[in-house]
């Protein structure tokens, strides 16, 4: 096989398995920007290496991907010298008419914008883990030589995982119209100033997490239970006008914008018909990054 020959080969199954490859840094990484440099990184080291010898190139390329993700959260920590309480990982916005085919690959069995905000609390071996095997089948022998643990003890990491994100990122009701009508609900009663209707569709442990960014600190914080979310969704109604609906990681949400600069995302949890979560993205400088033109104007 000549150069280009093999050159053009070596592209070709590449972007056959990119879709897989992005979803899992995503997972890993919650940044897009962070997720596509993962993926370039494991192109480079791809071209570098000899695979006649590799009978799975899908599997090997996972590995990869893996282990450039591991070793960035991993950096990620000791560059953060003082993290944020609340970090709300970058959301895939889109129409309500629906995810473009690249996002749809990279939310492929379903990614909540919560998920991602429990799996940032997790330690780097954990996400791995837990995104490695619970999301993607690979086999604990297969994830415990990037951790340099045994197959046991990643198992071990992988449940703890599981149990954090059991309790705190609940799986949103399966009917996305469904979904769509509460989140209706939940901005036409802060609209229209109605406390108890607010109340009423917040579950009574209901968590809203907000990321400010290091521009916005007034803007991260956490509040839980109906009445003080209730209260602060009370109080941010004069924001009504300004709702653009849109889809965050797949489900229904909105995006705030004002002059066509996004100002929030909001991002829903619902379940069993109730708000469980709202998390929201402040941080105006990712939101600077977010492309609005697809999304319907404000209702």
């Amino acid at each position: 096989m000549t150069g280009v020959g093999y050159g053009d080969w070596l592209t070709e199954r590449f972007e056959e398995h990119r879709g897989r490859l992005r979803a899992v840094a995503y997972r890993m990484l919650g940044s897009v920007s962070e997720a596509d440099d993962a993926l370039q990184d494991a192109w480079l080291r791809l071209r570098r290496s000899d695979t006649s010898e590799v009978d799975n190139l899908g599997a090997w390329l996972t590995t990869v991907v893996a282990r450039v993700c591991l070793n960035m959260l991993r950096s990620r920590q000791t560059r953060r010298e003082a993290p944020l309480d609340v970090h709300v990982p970058d959301p895939i916005v889109s129409p309500e008419s629906g995810v473009d085919p690249e996002a749809q690959a990279v939310l492929a069995d379903s990614v909540g914008l919560a998920l991602l905000v429990v799996l940032e609390t997790l330690t780097p071996a954990e996400r791995l883990a837990f995104v490695l095997h619970d999301m993607f089948a690979v086999p604990f022998e297969e994830i415990a030589p990037m951790v340099e643990r045994s197959p046991e003890a990643a198992r071990q990491l992988a449940s703890r995982a599981r149990r954090r994100v059991r309790g705190q990122a609940p799986a949103p009701d399966p009917d996305v119209q469904r979904q769509r009508e509460v989140v209706d609900a939940f901005f036409a009663a802060s609209r229209a100033g109605d406390f108890e209707a607010l109340v009423a569709l917040l579950d009574p442990d209901v968590v809203l997490r907000s990321d400010g960014g290091h521009a916005r600190p007034g803007m991260t914080f956490t509040l839980r239970g109906a009445q003080a979310v209730g209260g602060q969704a009370f109080t941010s109604g004069r924001l009504s006008p300004f709702v653009r609906r849109a889809l965050i990681n797949g489900t229904p949400g909105a995006v705030i914008a004002m002059r066509g600069q996004a100002q929030f995302v909001m991002a829903f949890t619902v379940a069993a018909g109730r708000i469980m979560a709202i998390d929201v993205l402040a941080d105006p400088e990712r939101l600077r990054t977010l492309d609005l033109s697809a999304l319907d104007e404000p209702a």
